[in-house]
């Protein structure tokens, strides 16, 4: 594909937004988009490169026979209760019930899901 063809253009102009130098090359080079402070969209050439870091972590991991596994985002309220966390994290973690008025957070880190994996 061309590079004029895809989503997010360059550009020369240093983006006002962006506090680190890495940032601004992400920016200008059309890697990432910025959404809100601190969240991005992650452009096809952003996509690209990260998918090859995958990739090369992934035939480390195969190497040594390591294992991947994907962790929920979305966890239920009786695993941070059981860690104790629930109640000391005010409102930096989303909370919400499902349709089944079942309460859940979105999981701020993977500790409590890998415990209940283990």
């Amino acid at each position: 594909m061309k590079l004029s063809q895809l989503i997010g253009r360059r550009t020369k102009e240093v983006p006002r937004e962006a506090a680190s130098v890495s940032l601004q090359y992400l920016l200008r080079g059309g890697y990432a988009r910025s959404i809100a402070s601190g969240i991005y969209s992650i452009l096809p050439l952003g996509r690209r490169v990260l998918a090859k870091i995958e990739a090369i972590i992934r035939q480390e991991m195969d190497a040594i026979a390591g294992q991947e596994v994907l962790m929920p985002i979305v966890m239920p309220r009786e695993l941070w209760e059981e860690s104790g966390r629930y109640h000391s994290i005010d409102n930096a973690m989303v909370r919400f019930k499902d349709r089944n008025q079942k309460d859940f957070v979105l999981g701020m880190t993977h500790e409590e899901a890998v415990l209940a994996l283990a």
